[in-house]
C-alpha cells in the first residue's frame, strides 16, 4: 500500500475510493474495504482509503476525542486489508467547509477519483442533511460513480468506533474485542517502578510512555495479552490504576505481569492487549491479601484465555 498525502504522490491511476476516520479499523470498516474491493474490481480501477490525521470534533471545536489507536497502527491495519492506496489528509477548517460535491471534485482532479464507495450510513461534506441520493445524483454530473456499501449486519453488529469507545471507557473491552476482531491495545516501553509485585511472586511490567490520546479503560484488573518488541504473544494480567494497597494519591500507572516470564525487559517497547475486565481496583488490608486475590486473578485469566479463538490470539 501506498501511502499519499498530496497529488504529486499520485501514480496517475484511476481509483476507487472510500472515506472515513477508520479509528479502530474494526469489523464495519473491514466491511466498508471488502466492499471497495469488490467495486473496484468490478470496474477495473485501483482501491484508495481516504482519511484523516486528526479527528474533526478535535479540529473544528476544540473537543478531546480519543482515539482507539494511534496513526501508526491505522495505517498498519489499512495496509493490511490489501488496499493499494493510503489518501491520507489533514483535516482542517477549508476541507470542512466543502459540500460532498466539492469534496469529489478535489478528488477527482488530485487522486484520480472515479468511483466512490460510501459506508451505509455515512454522511460526508459540509450538508450534512443530503443523503446517498444526493451524493449519487452530484457524483453523476462530475463524472464520479458513487456506490453504497452493503451494510455490515455480522453477529456483533451493530459496529462503529463510537460503540467502541464507549464499551473500553465502560470497562466492557471484551465486548469491543469482538467488535474489533483483537483485544484493545497500548504500546509503550517498560520503565522501572515500585518492584513490589517482585516481593508477593508478582513481577510486573510498568508500561510508560504511551499516547496520552487513546483511551484508557478504567481502573481494574483485566485479562490481558502482552507482546515484547514485537515478539511473540504472551499471556498476562494487567492492572489499571493508583495501586491503593501500597500507595495513597499515586497517579494511575498500567502494570502487567507475564505468566511463566523472566526476562530483563525494561526500556523494551512494549504492547499490553485487554481482553477482559476481572474486577475493579480494590485497596486490600495487606499485601498478602492482595497477593490471594492476584492468585484468584491468574487462574482466573488462564482460565479465559484458554477460551479464546486463535485467531484473536494471534491478532
Amino acid at each position: 500500500m501506498k501511502v499519499i498525502t498530496s497529488a504529486a504522490d499520485c501514480d496517475n491511476v484511476a481509483i476507487a475510493a472510500t472515506i472515513g476516520m477508520f479509528d479502530g479499523v474494526h469489523l464495519g470498516h473491514i466491511s466498508l474495504i471488502n466492499s471497495l474491493k469488490r467495486e473496484a474490481a468490478k470496474r477495473g480501477l485501483k482501491t484508495a482509503v481516504v482519511t484523516f490525521r486528526d479527528h474533526p470534533q478535535n479540529v473544528l471545536h476544540g473537543g478531546n476525542v480519543k482515539w482507539i489507536c494511534t496513526l501508526n497502527d491505522r495505517i498498519a491495519s489499512i495496509a493490511h486489508t490489501g488496499v493499494d492506496y493510503l489518501i491520507l489528509m489533514d483535516f482542517n477548517p477549508q476541507l470542512a467547509a466543502l459540500d460532498s460535491t466539492a469534496f469529489m471534485v478535489m478528488l477527482k482532479r488530485n487522486f484520480g477519483l472515479k468511483a466512490l464507495v460510501v459506508g451505509f450510513n455515512h454522511r460526508f461534506g459540509h450538508n450534512r442533511s443530503e443523503t446517498f441520493f444526493d451524493y449519487q445524483a452530484n457524483g453523476k454530473k462530475i463524472g464520479v460513480e458513487v456506490v453504497k456499501a452493503e451494510e455490515y449486519n455480522g453477529v456483533y453488529a451493530p459496529v462503529s468506533s463510537s460503540i467502541i469507545r464507549h464499551l473500553i471507557v465502560g470497562g466492557d473491552v471484551e465486548a469491543a474485542m469482538h467488535r474489533l476482531d483483537h483485544p484493545y491495545s497500548i504500546s509503550g516501553t517498560v520503565v522501572h517502578g515500585l518492584k513490589n509485585g517482585r516481593k508477593i511472586g508478582f513481577p510486573t511490567a510498568n508500561v510508560g510512555e504511551f499516547s496520552d490520546q487513546l483511551i484508557l479503560p478504567p481502573n481494574g484488573a483485566y485479562a490481558a495479552l502482552a507482546r515484547v518488541n514485537g515478539g511473540k504473544l504472551l499471556k498476562a494480567m494487567a492492572n489499571i490504576g493508583t495501586r491503593p494497597t501500597i500507595l495513597s494519591n499515586a497517579p494511575i500507572s498500567v502494570e502487567v505481569n507475564i505468566f511463566d516470564f523472566d526476562s530483563d525487559i525494561y526500556n523494551q517497547q512494549f504492547t499490553v492487549y485487554f481482553a477482559k475486565r476481572l474486577r475493579p481496583e480494590t485497596q486490600y488490608a495487606s499485601l498478602n491479601a492482595l497477593k490471594e486475590q492476584l492468585l484468584k486473578d491468574r487462574e482466573a485469566t488462564k482460565d479465559y484465555l484458554n477460551t479464546l479463538n486463535i485467531n484473536i490470539l494471534q491478532s
